[in-house]
């Protein structure tokens, strides 16, 4: 997946914005070991984010201006979340939504490409998701929801195209290929 520059650009600032969050969260027991390893995180959201538009990509990127103009820490939001320590912050009907949707997606990418993409808990998922979703704004969500019902209508799978620019970006050639490589190897 090649992205356009201004989406690019867009993606590069979220990125290291939510990295500078990421790094400033305190961790029961000391430094996380996924706190040590700043280019995975960078790939790891660059991949969550690669399939976003402009319009979205624009109106997360405003989220998290206004967060940190208030102060605010968006990771430590979504973990506090996480660990049910904090109250829910949205009650957006656009979390369940795009939760649902995400999931479905990831089932279905799962069953297409089981060797390279794997599902782990369900409740697991859907409660991450939703925590992470709580920390956005309402505008962000009706943009995001939006997206994921235009890519079904469309019959794209974003899961897809977000793991076969994984794949692509560690040098394993598409998704489909890396797919056959592990399968092979059974």
């Amino acid at each position: 997946m090649v992205i356009e520059e201004e989406k690019e650009s867009l993606i590069k600032e979220i990125v290291e914005r939510e990295l500078n969050m990421f790094l400033a969260t305190p961790n029961e027991g000391g430094t996380s070991p996924c706190q040590t390893r700043p280019q995975s995180f960078r790939l790891m959201r660059r991949m969550n984010h690669c399939t976003h538009d402009k319009a979205t990509l624009e109106s997360y990127l405003q989220d998290l201006r206004e967060a940190e103009e208030a102060g605010r820490n968006v990771m430590i939001e979504k973990y506090a979340r996480m660990d049910d320590r904090i109250p829910p912050l949205s009650e957006s009907p656009f979390l369940d939504a795009i939760a649902d949707m995400e999931l479905e997606f990831l089932i279905e990418a799962a069953e297409r490409y089981p060797h390279a993409i794997t599902v782990g808990d369900h409740t697991f998922f859907r409660k991450y998701m939703r925590c992470e979703l709580e920390t956005l704004s309402d505008r962000t969500l009706e943009l995001y929801a939006g997206e994921l019902k235009k890519a079904r209508e469309e019959s794209r799978n974003p899961v897809l195209e977000r793991y076969d620019y994984l794949w692509s970006t560690l040098g394993e050639g598409s998704l489909a290929e890396y797919e056959n490589r592990l399968a092979a190897k059974r």
